[in-house]
Order: C-alpha cells, then sequence, then structure tokens
C-alpha cells in the first residue's frame, strides 16, 4: 500500500541487504536535448567507426605488396579489434538511449562486459606492439628482417589475443566466484555494462576490485613504458642522424610529439572513467543517503558525474574512429591502395604518361 510504504521509508525502517532499488533512466540522463544529441553523435561516430576500418581493412588486403609487412599485419590486427569495440558498445547505447532505458542486467550484461574487455586490451597492446615494430625497424634495419619473421608476427598476434581473452576471462571468473551480493534487479545504474558498474551492482566484491585494477594497471604501465622506449630510441637515431650536419631534427621530434598525442587519445576513456569514479566517490564522501531514501537505493547522479558519464560513453568510441586515421589512411601505402581499389583520379593517370607517349612519339619522328 502507499501509505504504509512512504510510512516505512519515512520511519528509517530498513532492511541492510544492499537490495538496489531499480535505477531511474532520468537520473542518469534527465534531460531529453542531450539525450536527443548523445544519439546523433553516437549514431554518427558509430558510422564513421564502420566505414573507415572496413574500408582501412579492405584497402589492406586488396594489394599483396601490404598484407606480408608487419606494420600492416598489426595493423589489420587493429582495425579488427576496433571494430569488435565498435560493435560492442555502439549499438546497445544507442538502443537504451533511444528507449530511455538503463542497461539490463543477465547474460548481455556478462557478454557485453567480456566483448568489450578482450577488444580494449587487444587494441592498447596491438597499438604497443605496432610501437616496438616501429623501434625495430628505424633502429635495427639491417636485421629486421631477421628478428621479426613471419613466424613470430604470428606468434605476437596469437600472444595478443591470449593475453586479452585469458585476462577478460579470469576478471569475469573471480567477479562470479567472489561470494556477493546477488544482481537481482532489472536493470542497472548505468548506459553501459562496465566494470565499476557490475561490481558495484553484485555488491563490490573485494577480489573482484583488486585483480581488475592490478591487472589493468600493471598493463597500461607496462604499455605506456613500452611507447616510452621505443619512441625516445627512435628519436635519438633521428637526432644521431643529422647531428653531422649540426640541424634539428624538426620532423622525429613532431612525429613522437604526435603519436604520443594519439597514445593519450587511446587512453581517454581510462582517464574519463577515473574521473568520473573519483568525482562519484567524492560525492558519496560529501552527500551520505538520507533516511528517507530507500535503503541500497543509489543516488542520483550529479550534473558533473552525470556529465562525465556521458563522457565516457563519447570516449569509448574515439579511439575506433581515430586508429584508421592515423595508422591506416595516414600511410601512403593506404592512400595508393584505396586509390587504386575505387580507381580515383584517373585523370592524374593520364597526365602522368601522356609526357612518356610523347617523347616516345618525338623519338620516332626522329
Amino acid at each position: 500500500m502507499p501509505g504504509l510504504t512512504e510510512a516505512h521509508n519515512a520511519s528509517g525502517w530498513c532492511n541492510h541487504s544492499r537490495d538496489y532499488a531499480p535505477p531511474d533512466f532520468r537520473s542518469v540522463l534527465p534531460h531529453d536535448p542531450v539525450v536527443v544529441l548523445l544519439i546523433i553523435v553516437l549514431v554518427l561516430m558509430t558510422l564513421f567507426s564502420i566505414v573507415a576500418n572496413v574500408l582501412t581493412l579492405l584497402s589492406i588486403g586488396s594489394t599483396d605488396d601490404l598484407t606480408w609487412q608487419p606494420r600492416f599485419t598489426f595493423c589489420r590486427n587493429l582495425i579488427i579489434s576496433d571494430l569488435l569495440q565498435t560493435l560492442t558498445f555502439g549499438p546497445p547505447v544507442i538502443y537504451l538511449l533511444a528507449n530511455r532505458q538503463t542497461m539490463p542486467f543477465g547474460f548481455w550484461c556478462y557478454a557485453q562486459y567480456f566483448v568489450g574487455g578482450v577488444s580494449i586490451f587487444c587494441s592498447l597492446v596491438t597499438i604497443t606492439c605496432m610501437a616496438l615494430e616501429r623501434y625495430l625497424f628505424i633502429c635495427y634495419a639491417l636485421r629486421y628482417a631477421v628478428i621479426l619473421t613471419d613466424r613470430r608476427l604470428r606468434a605476437a598476434l596469437a600472444l595478443i589475443w591470449l593475453y586479452s581473452v585469458a585476462v577478460t576471462t579470469a576478471a569475469v571468473a573471480v567477479l562470479l566466484l567472489e561470494p556477493g551480493e546477488e544482481g537481482g534487479d532489472a536493470r542497472m545504474f548505468s548506459l553501459l555494462c562496465e566494470p565499476d558498474t557490475l561490481e558495484k551492482h553484485l555488491g563490490s566484491p573485494r577480489a573482484s576490485v583488486q585483480f581488475r585494477k592490478a591487472i589493468g594497471s600493471l598493463t597500461l604501465l607496462l604499455c605506456v613504458l613500452a611507447h616510452v622506449f621505443s619512441y625516445h630510441k627512435m628519436y635519438r637515431m633521428g637526432v644521431r642522424a643529422v647531428a653531422p650536419f649540426k640541424a634539428a631534427n624538426v620532423k622525429a621530434r613532431n612525429t613522437v610529439g604526435f603519436y604520443c598525442a594519439m597514445l593519450l587519445l587511446q587512453l581517454l576513456p581510462a582517464i574519463s572513467k577515473v574521473t568520473a569514479d573519483a568525482v562519484r566517490d567524492l560525492g558519496a564522501m560529501e552527500t551520505p543517503g538520507s533516511p528517507s531514501e530507500p535503503c541500497g537505493a543509489e543516488p542520483a547522479l550529479s550534473s558533473a558525474a552525470a556529465f562525465l558519464h556521458v563522457a565516457f560513453l563519447v570516449s569509448l568510441q574515439v579511439p575506433p574512429c581515430i586508429n584508421p586515421l592515423v595508422y591506416g589512411v595516414k600511410n601512403v601505402e593506404i592512400r595508393r591502395a584505396l586509390s587504386k581499389m575505387f580507381r580515383w583520379r584517373p585523370a592524374d593517370r593520364f597526365r602522368v604518361q601522356a609526357p612518356a607517349e610523347g617523347i616516345r612519339m618525338r623519338s620516332i619522328a626522329k
């Protein structure tokens, strides 16, 4: 009965079993214009990511000159993981926004958690391997083909996927095996089944939280150190190359700075998630639950936390959008393959062939 329920809540009678109240979509995104704008942005980013990655993948596979090169083999692996990440996060979030719903708890939640984790780990480790491959190519050019053989390249790709699947499987196993609260509610307090939300829904099992943060931090640290080592060595190699001429290697400096900026964009989802969690925890410390709130109910997001949640949703689509441009279309070989695949700029070919034809005719005339 409504009257009895209100009296029950007002008197502070509560059951401390952490049963979460059904989350309200309005507490996550209270304004309709923001929802519409977010849908438009995510649809555009998802479509762009799919088109750009598919075109880059087709351009690499369209010519034998690119398929055997290790850098483009890693690029193809990155594109596959980016497509997996885009399809895992993009369409489900758009569907939930269009229906004004939050993420349902169940099998599909665990599936999104697993596939999303595999794709994110795979993309991060693949980009790290691409940096190490460039380091070998520039600093050990004469021994490059001997060091990075086809067999070792295939082994590296297998290890990338094996590591990503193993880490994510272990995280899910620890989460399921850890004794904690049952996630009985139909929906969660988020638009994504990401680690923090799922752990809070299950009662924040301690072992799962510690394992995920430890393995994630270790992987991130190793990847950043590998990038720093590779680009520092490549930059020093470029500086030594121009040192006898007493000139500054501006191109090497700009290249290193560019790829460091791209690495920060790759880490944008992690940065935005850490910031959002810090703001949420700070708000929970400053605003403890009042007696009038149902016991176990999560408070509505503050304006800052809601903004950061939206930023996190968008940032997940940023790496799959920029990776095909940075590591694919930016390369002259990829642009040539795209031009050949779609037969772009036919006039340029005629302009190149015309002088040769003219020279041949003049030679015959002589």
